[in-house]
């Protein structure tokens, strides 16, 4: 029964679509017409802002690191690591998938990125660096969001004896690839948004061809 709700109650709160809400507040529209279309953060900047951006980043993310909080306390000790990486996996669909938004959503970077700082600090760390490197030289969230989500893989095959965490961000990684699997197509054919660097602070046309 504490599976069962704490599935349901790991969907739920991963549902809550924050840039969704923020945009509804703030401008009274929805954010799936603007930008990407998407919710998730990147787009919360381009539409609302970088300060908002920022905002949207921080609580998707801390709803994944709550989660997972939520779940290490209502589980015993003894529960298989499998059954916590699945319960925050439900997390990270809910984002993607969110009932609230008639089972759309986002793209779930943020919300792993949470998940991964509770469940693997070291990983989170080579993460954070992999894509703010990323996004610096090259002005792609998109691919530096992929590649961090792919060091994920390599860093817990060399850092952690378990190959739970392993097979975890496998698919970690997986979904992050499969949900941008559109902005890789315009990566290869050269029509992917890059972010403006330094960010206008002030405004949502934080973007460029």
């Amino acid at each position: 029964m504490k599976i069962f709700f704490l599935a349901i109650l790991s969907y739920l709160i991963g549902s809550l679509p924050t840039a969704f809400i923020l945009t509804k507040k703030i401008i009274g529209e929805d954010i799936r017409q603007f930008g990407s279309g998407n919710i998730g953060a990147t787009n919360a900047a381009r539409v609302l802002g970088i300060k908002m951006g920022i905002l949207v980043a921080v609580v998707d993310i801390l709803k994944g690191y709550f989660s997972v909080i939520l779940i290490q306390l209502i589980l015993p000790e003894t529960t298989s690591l499998y059954i916590t990486f699945l319960l925050a996996l439900i997390v990270i669909i809910g984002h993607n998938f969110s009932i609230f938004l008639k089972f759309s959503g986002g793209k779930g970077v943020a919300t792993t990125i949470g998940i991964v700082m509770r469940i693997f600090p070291v990983g989170f760390l080579i993460l954070t660096i992999i894509w703010f490197l990323i996004t610096i030289s090259t002005r792609y969230v998109s691919l530096a969001s992929i590649l961090a989500a792919v060091s994920l893989v390599f860093s817990s095959f060399f850092l952690k004896s378990s190959s739970a965490y392993f097979y975890f961000m496998v698919i970690l990684a997986a979904g992050v690839i499969f949900t941008h699997r559109k902005n890789i197509a315009r990566l290869l054919n050269g029509t992917e948004n890059r972010m403006k660097w330094p960010p206008n602070k002030n405004r949502g046309d934080n973007y460029e061809k």
